[in-house]
């Protein structure tokens, strides 16, 4: 073994062993690598299904490391107090970690470097989740892309680096230090009796990961930009919660959609790219404009009319998913018990809570922040914000879904209405019936209820709100 002194490998939301830059150049040093992982108060923060769903992740990243003869160690606390303790235990004099780009992350991680450095010790952060980083891509006068469409003219073209093979071995210290146990941590506990239901449509991993891309590529990418508007059809990678945690690498995606590209030409291949581009541009903004993530990212909007009222009956009827629009109930239900919900229900939801509903992004955010298994932080914000009009790169103010106009064009055989919806139905399908063992007892709900009328008449809430936004000068 070299004499050189142990490595921290500080892991965060690259929960991978392929494709990682941190590691392989902690292997390279030479000397003993020590993987950790840190419960600081930004783990602790997270929603229910985003903690349970790290957990999970965590467990399998623990079992890969433990098959190349490593192991991880799990703590708990201020990230700067913790790795100090585990150099003094170690005798570790560098600290390697994957770059994030969100302002709490930022905070964090400036503070740990500032201190390991006044430590003497080496730390050094290495490329993250992300395809471009937010600095490495400027207009021609060399400011941020407040506009989607001409950063992806910028980087469409781009050479991206080829993907780092796994390291064969990952050198051992004569002794691990001491480690916590994710069954202490408890990290579904906020899940309740949802984690059971939930539990069966994880993909957990970057094996499970790799097979979903490789499924996809060689199934369904050549339909993709038809099939990704249809609900009912397995039609898009499924690969939003292996990205959110960094169990795959944008960049292994970005290589094999590129191929896709090469090898069977049309829409779908470069659509589905341009989807992974569309994940950098909410990191961008992340990282220009940080207010994005919790204000209006258009201030004029500061002073626009939205209910802030939780309790408010049409937002509880929203929450449960029965708001008597099939479109809009379909995919909560979809998401209480999948933990995660289609793109095109996201948009309808979306617009529908804060048009029709008139109701703040910032209530619907804050559930899908509690509620998705495939949680981002910058992607949910700009969804949010999109949706709403007061983002950038928006959907204009003026447009509003017609939730019943988009369930007959995008679920015209009304299998996702079906599926995730029971009441009304003699015969209701197993995957509607388990909502009803998702969701919290409180709710009081069942499936023999009367399905709901309407909580809003379309055609009056798109009035309300153009009413409301004519009043308005945007």
């Amino acid at each position: 073994m070299s004499e050189s002194k142990p490595t921290l490998l500080w892991f965060r939301r690259d929960l991978r062993l392929c494709d990682h830059e941190a590691l392989c150049a902690a292997v390279a040093r030479g000397g003993p690598v020590i993987p950790v992982f840190i419960r600081d108060t930004l783990v602790d923060q997270l929603g229910a299904a985003p903690k349970w769903r790290l957990g999970l992740s965590l467990a399998d990243l623990a079992a890969r490391l433990e098959a190349k003869g490593s192991r991880l160690v799990l703590r708990s606390g201020a990230p700067l107090e913790v790795l100090r303790d585990i150099v003094a235990e170690t005798g570790a004099d560098t600290v390697f970690w994957s770059r994030a780009y969100d302002p709490d992350a930022i905070e964090r991680d400036t503070a740990v470097k500032a201190g390991l450095q006044q430590d003497g010790l080496t730390a050094q952060s290495h490329k993250g989740h992300v395809l471009f980083e937010p600095w490495s891509v400027e207009t021609k006068t060399g400011g941020f892309y407040k506009v989607y469409t001409p950063l992806w003219k910028a980087v469409r073209d781009r050479d991206v680096p080829d993907v780092l093979a796994e390291p064969g071995t990952i050198p051992q210290p004569d002794g691990w230090p001491k480690s916590e146990t994710l069954e202490n941590w408890e990290m579904g506990r906020a899940m309740h009796r949802g984690a059971a239901v939930c539990h069966p449509y994880q993909r957990v991993g970057e094996a499970a990961a790799r097979d979903r891309l490789e499924r996809f590529c060689a199934e369904a990418v050549g339909d993709y930009a038809i099939m990704r508007d249809r609900p009912g059809i397995d039609g898009t990678s499924g690969l939003s919660e292996n990205l959110s945690l960094g169990e795959i690498s944008p960049r292994i995606c970005w290589h094999a959609g590129r191929r896709a590209m090469a090898e069977t030409g049309g829409e779908g291949p470069e659509t589905w790219v341009k989807e992974l581009v569309w994940r950098d541009f909410a990191y961008h903004l992340a990282y220009h404009t940080p207010r994005i993530l919790a204000d209006n990212w258009r201030p004029e909007w500061d002073a626009f009319p939205w209910n802030e009222d939780e309790a408010h009956p049409d937002v509880v009827a929203w929450k449960h998913g029965r708001t008597g629009e099939p479109f809009v109930d379909a995919a909560m239900r979809e998401m209480y018990v999948t933990g995660k919900m289609h793109n095109r229900g996201r948009m309808i939801v979306a617009s529908y809570l804060t048009k029709h509903l008139m109701t703040h992004w910032r209530i619907g955010q804050r559930w899908f922040d509690d509620c998705l298994t495939d949680w981002d932080p910058a992607s949910n914000a700009m969804g949010w914000q999109w949706s709403a009009g007061s983002g950038p790169d928006a959907t204009p103010y003026f447009r509003i879904f017609n939730p019943a106009t988009q369930v007959e064009k995008f679920d015209t055989q009304g299998i996702y209405r079906h599926r995730w919806i029971a009441e009304g139905h003699a015969n209701p399908s197993d995957t509607a019936l388990s909502y009803f063992e998702a969701i919290p007892r409180a709710w009081n709900l069942q499936p023999d209820m009367a399905y709901p009328d309407p909580v809003v008449d379309l055609s009056m809430g798109r009035t309300r709100a153009l009413e409301a936004y004519g009043a308005r000068s945007f």
